[in-house]
C-alpha cells in the first residue's frame, strides 16, 4: 500500500500545481466579491509565515466560520489549561479570520495570547516549509478537513495529529473508499480520531483508521459571548407586541421561498415579523434588493435601522450576530436545508430554547435532527405551503413552540461532555505542555523550569561546571558522564556519541533529523511521558539540539537518584531476595503494560535505591511500540546480561533458579 500511497501523492500534488492557475484566477474572483481573498495570498503560499511567538504550540485548524464557532468552547479550554503555550488558530476563508481577530483582542484583554494565521494551500513543499518553522506540540483538526501532504509531513516531521468533532456521512465514505489507496494510509498518519457518533466511527474504522473514539460534538457546548446576550436585551424591546420569526443561515433558492411564504402569512398575522438572516456576506445586497423587489416593507440591521409597526422584514446583514437574533426569536427556520446544502447548526437555536424549523436537507446535522425527531422536538418542512402552514399552527398556538423549544434545550444539555473528552486526549498527546524552550539560529533546548527556573544553554558544557566547582564526579565508559550539582539539585550530563564503526571515524555527528525525532529530544520526551505514567525512570532536565553544517549533536541533563546502586554492582555484593528479584518482575512488567521498549535492557541499567524501589534508566534509542514479541525479547536480553555478568565475575550473587522468580513478579503484574 505504501509505494501506491507515495505514487497517488505525488499525482495528487502534480495535479494541485497544474491546478495553481485556476486557483489563482478563482480566488481573485472571489476577492472581486471579497478582498480579504486577495490580501492573503503571501500565507496560502508559506511566503508570509507566522510569527516566531507562535512556534512549539498547538495548532487548531478550523476551516471557516462555522467550525470557529464551534471550537470556541475548546479554544478557551486549550487557553486555560496551556497558558504558557502558544495557540494558533488557522483557517481559509476571511469570514472565518475576522470571528478569529475579534475572539483574539477579547483574549488579550483577558492577558491570555492567541495566535492567528492562513493554512498554506496543501503543496508538499508549503506544508513542509510551513510545518517546519511551526514546529508544533500538536496539530487539531476540526471536523473532517483532511489533506493528504498535511498529514504525511506531520507523520514525516513527527507532529501528532489529532482530527476532532469528525463527522463522516454514509456519502462522503463512498467517496473516500473510492480513492482508498490515498485515503487509507492518510488517515492511518492521523493520531486519533474522534468521532460526533458511533455511525462516523465504524465508518473511518472500515476506511481503515486505526485510532478511533466516539467523543460527542463540541456544538453541543455552544459559547454564548456576553455581547452577544446584551445585543438581544438591548434590542427585545422594541420587539413588544410582534411575533417574531428568525431565518437563519439562508441561501439562494431559500429567500425567494421564505419571502413569499410571509407574504402569505402577513395577511393574516400582520404581528408577524420575519428576521431574514442569509448566510454570506456578499448576498446580502442580493437579498436586499430581492426584498425591494418584492416590494416588502424592510429595514436593515447595518443601517441600524429599528423596526416600527408596520415594518415587516428585518434584514440581519450584520455579521457575528445570528446567535442574538436567535435568543429574540419566537421559533427559528433553519437555513440550507430547503435546498441540498446539508442544513446549518440547529444546536444555536435548541441552546436558547427555541423550536426549530427545517427543510428534509439536514445531512451536515443528521444525528442531531434524528434526536430531535424522535423527541418530537422539531417541524420539518419541504416547500412553502409547509412553511405556511407550520408557522400558522406556531402562531395560532405558541405553546406547541414553547414545548418543542424546552424539549431541545434537554436534548442539547444531555448531549454535553465533548470538549472533556477532547482535552483528556489532547493531554495525552501533549505531554510537553510544561516544557520550555530555546530556540535560536543553530540550537533548541527543551528544559524543566521546575528544575532549572534561570537555564543556559552552557549548562550543556562540562567545562561551564568545572569552573564553577560544581563537578561531583565522572563516570568513564565509552564516553565520559560528568555528576553535576547546582543549589542542592544534582544531575547527569551526557554528551551523544556514536557506537561501532561509524563511531570511530565520525564520534558525534548524527545525520539530519527533525529536532522531536533528534537522540537527546526523543530520549527526554520519553522519560516525560513516563514519568507522567508513573513509571520509575528518571527525571530528565534538558535536552539539547545543536545544529552543525552536516547533521546535528546531542547532549541530555537528567537528574540524578541518590542512594541507587545498579544490578550488575549489587549483585557483586548480595544476593536479592526472593521478594525483591519479584518486585524487579513486577517493574519491568508495567514498562511493558505501556507499551515501553527499552532497547537494552541489562544489568547496568536497573539500579536499586536504598529505599528498596527499582528504577530503569538509560533510554537512548527506546521507544513506545505496538504490543510484540519485543516484549520476550527484552526479558531475554537482561537474561543474557545475567549470564554474562555470572561469567565475568567470581563472585557474583545469581543463579538460574532465580529468573523463574522474577517471571512470576512478572506475570503476576500482567494478570493482576
Amino acid at each position: 500500500m505504501q509505494p501506491v500511497f507515495l505514487l497517488l501523492r505525488l499525482l495528487y500534488s502534480a495535479l494541485i500545481v497544474a491546478l495553481t492557475p485556476l486557483l489563482l484566477l478563482y480566488l481573485l474572483l472571489r476577492s472581486r466579491k471579497d478582498p480579504g481573498y486577495r490580501q492573503r495570498f503571501a500565507e496560502r503560499f508559506a511566503l508570509k509565515l507566522p510569527a516566531a511567538s507562535a512556534k512549539n504550540g498547538i495548532v487548531l485548524h478550523t476551516v471557516s466560520v462555522g467550525e470557529f464557532n464551534a471550537a470556541k468552547p475548546l479554544i478557551k479550554n486549550l487557553l486555560l489549561r496551556y497558558p504558557h503555550l502558544p495557540l494558533t488558530i488557522t483557517c481559509t476563508t476571511p469570514t472565518a479570520s475576522a470571528a478569529i481577530l475579534k475572539l483574539q483582542a477579547e483574549q488579550r484583554e483577558l492577558g491570555k495570547k492567541l495566535e492567528h494565521c492562513y493554512l498554506p494551500f496543501d503543496y508538499p513543499v508549503l506544508m513542509r516549509r510551513w510545518l517546519k518553522w511551526m514546529q508544533p506540540q500538536l496539530l487539531l483538526i476540526l471536523e473532517t478537513e483532511l489533506w493528504p501532504n498535511l498529514l504525511a509531513n506531520c507523520k514525516a516531521l513527527s507532529i501528532p495529529a489529532l482530527v476532532v468533532n469528525a463527522r463522516l456521512s454514509a456519502r462522503s465514505a463512498k467517496g473516500y473508499k473510492r480513492f482508498s489507496a490515498l485515503t487509507q494510509p492518510m488517515l492511518q498518519h492521523i493520531g486519533q480520531i474522534l468521532t460526533q457518533d458511533k455511525n462516523s466511527a465504524r465508518r473511518f474504522q472500515a476506511l481503515g483508521a486505526q485510532q478511533v473514539r466516539v467523543a460527542g460534538n463540541v456544538k453541543f457546548e455552544l459559547d454564548v459571548p456576553e455581547s452577544s446576550v446584551q445585543l438581544a436585551q438591548s434590542l427585545k424591546p422594541v420587539l413588544q407586541g410582534r411575533m417574531v420569526w428568525v431565518a437563519g443561515s439562508t441561501h439562494a433558492g431559500e429567500d425567494e421561498l421564505l419571502i413569499q411564504a410571509y407574504q402569505q402569512l402577513k395577511v393574516q398575522f400582520p404581528e408577524l415579523l420575519l428576521v431574514l438572516v442569509p448566510r454570506h456576506p456578499e448576498r446580502f445586497d442580493v437579498v436586499a434588493q430581492l426584498l425591494q423587489q418584492q416590494q416588502v416593507n424592510f429595514i436593515r440591521r447595518s443601517k441600524g435601522q429599528l423596526p416600527v409597526a408596520n415594518t415587516e422584514v428585518w434584514l440581519g446583514d450584520s455579521m457575528g450576530e445570528l446567535l442574538s437574533w436567535y435568543q429574540l426569536a419566537d421559533f427559528v427556520f433553519i437555513g440550507g436545508s430547503l435546498i441540498e446544502r446539508g442544513g446549518h447548526n440547529p444546536l444555536e437555536a435548541m441552546v436558547f430554547g427555541k423550536a426549530v424549523l427545517s427543510g428534509p436537507n439536514v445531512f451536515n446535522f443528521q444525528l442531531v435532527f434524528q434526536l430531535l425527531q424522535q423527541q418530537q422536538a422539531y417541524f420539518q418542512v419541504a416547500n412553502m405551503a409547509d412553511l405556511v402552514s407550520t408557522v400558522t399552527t406556531l402562531i395560532q398556538q405558541p405553546e406547541l413552540a414553547i414545548e418543542a423549544g424546552a424539549k431541545g434545550l434537554h436534548l442539547y444539555q444531555q448531549q454535553q461532555g465533548a470538549v472533556a473528552r477532547i482535552m483528556a486526549q489532547v493531554q495525552a498527546l501533549v505531554p510537553l505542555a510544561d516544557v520550555s524552550i530555546i530556540n535560536n539560529d543553530t540550537a533548541v533546548a527543551w528544559f524543566d523550569p521546575a528544575f532549572y527556573p534561570q537555564f543556559e544553554l552552557q549548562y550543556f558544557q562540562p567545562q561551564y561546571w568545572q569552573q564553577q566547582g560544581l563537578v561531583t564526579g565522572q563516570s568513564k565508559g565509552r564516553n565520559t558522564v560528568w555528576f553535576v550539582q547546582q543549589h542542592g539539585k544534582q544531575a547527569v550530563l551526557r554528551h551523544y556519541y556514536r557506537g561501532g564503526l561509524v563511531g570511530k571515524i565520525n564520534q558525534d555527528r548524527f545525520w539530519p533529523q527533525p529536532v522531536t525525532q533528534s537522540r537527546a529530544m526523543a530520549e527526554f520526551s520519553l522519560l516525560w511521558q513516563m514519568r507522567q505514567w508513573g513509571l520509575p525512570v528518571p527525571r530528565p532536565c534538558a535536552a539539547l539540539y545543536q545544529q552543525h553544517l552536516f547533521g546535528y549533536s546531542a547532549d541530555i541533563l537528567i537528574e540524578r537518584i541518590p542512594g541507587t546502586t545498579d544490578l550488575a554492582h549489587l549483585l557483586q555484593q548480595r544476593a536479592l531476595t526472593s521478594v525483591e528479584w519479584q518486585q524487579l518482575g513486577a517493574v519491568i512488567a508495567r514498562f511493558h503494560q505501556h507499551n515501553v521498549y527499552h532497547s537494552d535492557l541489562n544489568c547496568h541499567n536497573i539500579l536499586l535505591d536504598d529505599q528498596g524501589k527499582f528504577w530503569l534508566i538509560d533510554f537512548d534509542k527506546c521507544s513506545v511500540r505496538l504490543q510484540g514479541d519485543w516484549t520476550q525479547a527484552n526479558l531475554a536480553r537482561l537474561l543474557r546480561s545475567l549470564h554474562k555478568e555470572h561469567g565475568l565475575h567470581v563472585d557474583f550473587y545469581w543463579q538460574p533458579e532465580h529468573w523463574p522468580l522474577l517471571l512470576q513478579g512478572y506475570n503476576q503484574q500482567l494478570n493482576g
